[in-house]
């Protein structure tokens, strides 16, 4: 069987999580969770969307270093619960993460030039494909690159920001409980690059060591950040004016007399999707390897090119889907949508994390979080907008009943 090269080390693992991460929540998801929860309604859903995704990177923290093999939770599932469960995150992850790839490029094609949106976004997609194709080294490095500009643009956008935040626009009435539930969720979206790093787990060096240290680093980092901006955000703008916003972080500079800065802000937008969308073409790669290897997928897609040590068959299938939703689809509701099927997903990955039982030599409880994990990946879920649960759902069942008839005619 075909291997890929362990070229990953913890610096290396900590960018790809941060180029996973930085821009979704930023750029794509404050102005839809603004709507749901209002601005402190905003906030509180950011934490509660924070920790879960804190006790998801625990427990992927640990399968990863028990399973450093590419495909995260479908090889946690299946190892640890049963081939089904392992196939439904699989399938959940591809579709889902397959949306979200196509939300992005669409998202590049709207800041960079709006009347072509579709015609950039495809060619965002074969430019990001070739990047990866070179190989994981190549991912790596652009990434890393991506994610110094882009931290510049937000340490921009705070900066002139705080300048102008008031207290009386952030201490407004929230909104309901479900909302902050809906919120959160949506939010959720926005964390969910940390387990790139357990994806590509066969490509990292030293897993049991480099894993456990990346993800929670990774995620705490984006934390932090996002609260800033989050504060930043409805405290220069509202939460009305927010939920309005199709360019939050541009308006705030905007409205604090600075427009000339616009076109950074902009500009700064288009490359942190851009090295969103690199290394989820990248995951969603590597799972699709995975699920080939073991023929939940054609096993013509389990191929390693012998060069650049990547799975490029895998890789240029889910570009070509990619490119299909793109000319073909509507990207209103694909955030919604990738979050319910990413969080029945991590819903697994918690379900597998407590089966490993207790770590004495671990200081976190760990299998309270895996439990608090999955029961807050579950309540997210149903939350969400309905359309979103029952296109995310309705999806599953559908992956669950080919893999039922796969299994009848075996």
């Amino acid at each position: 069987m075909d291997r890929l090269a362990r070229r990953l080390g913890v610096p290396d693992a900590v960018v790809i999580g941060l180029g996973s991460m930085l821009g979704a929540g930023i750029f794509v998801v404050f102005a839809p969770a603004a709507a749901a929860a209002g601005g402190t309604g905003l906030l509180v859903a950011l934490a509660l969307a924070g920790f879960i995704a804190f006790c998801n990177a625990t427990s992927s923290a640990r399968l990863a270093a028990r399973y450093p093999e590419s495909g995260g939770t479908y090889v946690y599932g299946r190892e640890r619960l049963n081939p089904f469960a392992g196939f439904l995150a699989g399938w959940g992850f591809v579709i889902g993460k397959t949306a979200s790839c196509a939300a992005m490029a669409l998202t590049i094609g709207a800041y960079l030039w709006p009347g072509q949106a579709r015609l950039v976004a495809v060619l965002a997609v074969v430019a990001v494909t070739a990047v990866n194709l070179r190989g994981i080294g190549k991912t790596a490095a652009t990434t890393r690159i991506l994610v110094l500009l882009v931290l510049a643009v937000l340490a921009l956008v705070a900066v002139v920001g705080a300048t102008s935040v008031s207290i009386d626009r952030i201490d407004q009435p929230g909104g309901t409980a479900r909302g902050v539930l809906t919120a959160a969720g949506l939010l959720f979206f926005a964390f969910a690059g940390y387990a790139r790093i357990a994806t590509l787990g066969e490509e990292v060096r030293d897993p049991q060591r480099t894993i456990p240290r990346a993800v929670p680093l990774a995620l705490g980092l984006v934390l932090v950040i996002y609260l800033i901006l989050g504060v930043v955000a409805v405290g220069v703008l509202g939460a009305d004016r927010l939920a309005a916003s199709a360019a939050p972080l541009a308006d705030v500079v905007g409205a604090v007399g600075l427009p000339g800065l616009e076109w950074v802000v902009r500009a700064g937008a288009t490359i942190a999707v851009t090295g969103v969308l690199l290394s989820l073409l990248a995951g969603v790669g590597r799972t699709t390897l995975a699920m080939a290897r073991q023929r939940d997928l054609p096993a013509g897609l389990a191929a390693v090119h012998p060069r650049h040590q990547v799975p490029h068959r895998a890789e240029l299938a889910v570009a070509a889907v990619v490119i299909l939703v793109v000319v073909l689809g509507d990207v209103r509701g694909a955030i919604g949508f990738s979050a319910c099927t990413v969080l029945v997903y991590y819903a697994i990955t918690n379900a597998a994390a407590f089966t490993l039982g207790r770590e004495p030599e671990r200081k976190l409880p760990v299998q309270a979080l895996a439990v608090a994990g999955l029961v807050g990946c579950v309540l997210l879920a149903v939350n969400l907008p309905l359309s979103s649960v029952l296109a995310g759902f309705g999806v599953l069942a559908l992956g669950a009943a080919w893999y039922a008839l796969r299994s009848a005619r075996r």
